[in-house]
């Protein structure tokens, strides 16, 4: 059985959903925000150094003394490896370095402006003149996803994949806080697609609230 250390309103909700759509079952143990800080419990550092969320503990691992992953990326990988490969690398050459390139775009690329526009949007006074100033590079990134997904039904091309899983959480918070919009009507509809999906919704409600849904 897989352990996810699932904190709220995180990344960790894409763990959720994709073990749902791979079938694999899974327990959650749940971990509130500090309401002051918006940081993580000081409980997950029991469970992983970092003290961060997802963490997943795969207890059937190593002949059942069990394994410990940290970091979306990897956990995505390890869970594509553990389900013999569903929803990984597609088989053509072109569309397996799409989806090399944004399962680690997502994290890699995508989300450090929009996590710098949420910090600067809690320091009072200067931080809404910084905000003007990180939106444009916010920009960039979303017109090279809005160009990309005119193309392609997916973001690995023509099938979902767990790429899509990964590119959801960014393009998520985009559309809360950083100006994705009708504007950009392909990726509006990728969420749509995205959040229509079953295994979608059962994570929703396996999860709990999440802000950006």
């Amino acid at each position: 059985m897989i352990t996810v250390h699932h904190l709220e309103n995180s990344r960790s909700q894409r763990v959720l959903w994709l073990l749902e759509e791979l079938g694999l079952p899974y327990r959650i143990e749940r971990y509130e925000r500090n309401k002051a800080t918006m940081l993580a419990p000081p409980e997950l550092r029991a469970v992983h150094p970092l003290g961060k969320s997802p963490v997943i503990v795969d207890d059937e691992a190593d002949g059942g003394l069990g394994r410990t992953i940290a970091e979306t990326g990897a956990i995505i990988e390890y869970l594509v490896e553990k389900a013999d490969g569903r929803l990984g690398a597609p088989a053509h050459r072109d569309a397996v370095l799409r989806y090399r390139h944004f399962l680690h775009y997502a994290e890699g690329s995508l989300m450090p402006p929009l996590l710098v526009k949420l910090v600067l949007g809690r320091v009072p006074l200067l931080g809404k003149t910084a905000q003007k100033k990180i939106q444009p590079m916010i920009d960039v990134h979303l017109d090279y996803v809005e160009a990309h997904l005119s193309q392609h039904d997916w973001f690995a091309g023509d099938d979902f994949s767990a790429a899509d899983v990964m590119m959801s959480f960014p393009l998520e918070a985009a559309r809360s806080r950083a100006g994705l919009d009708a504007s950009r009507p392909a990726t509006i509809a990728w969420l749509a697609k995205v959040h229509a999906r079953p295994a979608y919704q059962a994570a929703l409600s396996a999860g709990g609230p999440y802000a950006y849904a």
